[in-house]
């Protein structure tokens, strides 16, 4: 990833673009086809030499074409014919952010792929479902992978359809008109460069397009820091259902020996806070003076390559972590037991309404019991037993029936169904 962004890549891309060009003039005939052979066989630029132009040009694309024409000779004065800066520079900025989405995208399936292969490994594990941070009702730990595949799931389809959306050329000159240059020059270019061209531009290709990119890089950010942010739920000392690898020889604190912290799970929770700063800038760059203007340039030359390495990075540490989490079933069982029996309430609830208890009634006695066994940490159980009123209604098989976890997970084959489709019996 980090290549895409170098200076070398940068000015290899700009130097495709401007020979896309004379090819396309060529093609319809306005320049010798043989000063393409010579441009395209002698065109290359050196770094330093650009370095050295730009402190006294004040300008990197003029910089740039010195470089090339003192390689190519005479026949460079085809180079960079009808066109004006940000044809280059923003033709080459497509390309490399559609080729840093390529490989984002290629991390995503990745990503999911573990994803997919820990729901089906943990599929009937059964687990407390939580909310609000307080013990609900059971489920299984493979509907928690499946959850997060579904979102990864969802980010692969806005990055694709991000890819395609940044996938715009532009060679239309000086303030969009193609005052100098022919439409079909643009278009046969850009269909040399695999890149459709911009219905309608400026000087420039309209900010949107790239706001719409970041934005769905701080998607997957978010969804990469709700995945970190949930491990380090489970890391934690009282809960300890799931635990970030520890390698041997890894040392959690400068003080305590015995630490073993959620460090790789914190450092993309941190790391996505900067992903999603980038989509404030690109949101802010949309709007320029006369609809042309330099002020993103300074934004892009940060957001772009800092965006795309860090959320490539960022999905290769949630991998390696997903492929090596560690779970603890001893712990998931033990937390399921560990409010005594009161996550079965909503069925002792129903179980009462179905037997012709008013609604406000069941929840009165439910709750009077399930208060009581908060207090006492009495077996949830036990005191519906020792109610009479219940009893009245209830038999002990009813009651115990209420207690009965598989109830809980009997649609777990349908919600795999609904995210995986023909492969939910994989």
């Amino acid at each position: 990833m980090a290549d895409l962004w170098s200076e070398e890549n940068k000015y290899k891309i700009w130097l495709d673009v401007e020979i896309a060009v004379c090819e396309a003039w060529a093609h319809f005939g306005e320049i010798p086809k043989g000063s393409v052979d010579t441009i395209k066989e002698k065109a290359s630029f050196d770094i330093n030499r650009i370095n050295e132009l730009e402190k006294e040009l004040k300008h990197d694309v003029l910089a740039f074409l010195t470089s090339v024409s003192e390689h190519v000779g005479e026949d460079s004065r085809f180079i960079h014919l009808g066109l004006t800066s940000s044809d280059v520079l923003d033709t080459c900025f497509a390309i490399q952010l559609r080729d840093a989405g390529a490989i984002i995208i290629d991390d995503l399936k990745e990503v999911i792929s573990v994803l997919k292969d820990n729901a089906f490994k943990y599929k009937d594990l059964p687990m407390i479902g939580r909310s609000h941070g307080i013990h609900a009702e059971p489920k299984t730990l493979g509907l928690v992978f499946a959850l997060w595949y579904d979102e990864m799931k969802r980010n692969i389809e806005r990055m694709e359809k991000a890819n395609k959306q940044i996938s715009v050329g532009m060679m239309s000159g000086a303030v969009g008109t193609y005052g100098n240059i022919d439409p079909k020059v643009e278009d046969h270019a850009c269909k040399l460069l695999d890149l459709k061209p911009a219905c309608i531009s400026t000087q420039v290709i309209h900010r949107d397009i790239h706001a719409e990119y970041f934005m769905t890089l701080s998607l997957i950010a978010s969804s990469i820091e709700r995945i970190a942010t949930e491990i380090r739920h489970f890391q934690r000392t009282e809960v300890l259902e799931m635990e970030e690898p520890f390698t041997k020889g890894q040392k959690g604190s400068s003080a305590m020996p015995h630490k073993r912290n959620p460090v790789l799970s914190e450092n993309l929770c941190g790391l996505a806070r900067v992903v999603r700063s980038h989509a404030i800038p690109a949101l802010e760059n949309i709007s320029l003076w006369h609809e042309r203007d330099i002020s993103h340039s300074s934004v892009e030359r940060i957001i772009g390559p800092d965006g795309t390495i860090l959320i490539d990075f960022m999905l290769h540490r949630l991998k390696g972590l997903l492929e090596n989490i560690v779970v603890y079933p001893e712990n998931l069982e033990k937390n399921i037991w560990l409010t005594n029996g009161l996550i079965f309430s909503q069925k002792v609830l129903l179980k009462l309404v179905n037997k012709g208890v008013s609604r406000e009634k069941s929840y009165s006695l439910v709750q009077r019991n399930a208060m009581k066994c908060w207090r006492e940490k009495t077996p949830f159980q036990e005191l519906l037993k020792d109610d009479e009123e219940i009893t009245k209604v209830l038999s002990e098989a009813d009651i115990d029936s209420c207690f009965d976890i598989a109830q809980d997970l009997k649609n777990v084959d349908y919600i795999f169904q609904n995210v995986f489709g023909e492969d939910s019996q994989a």
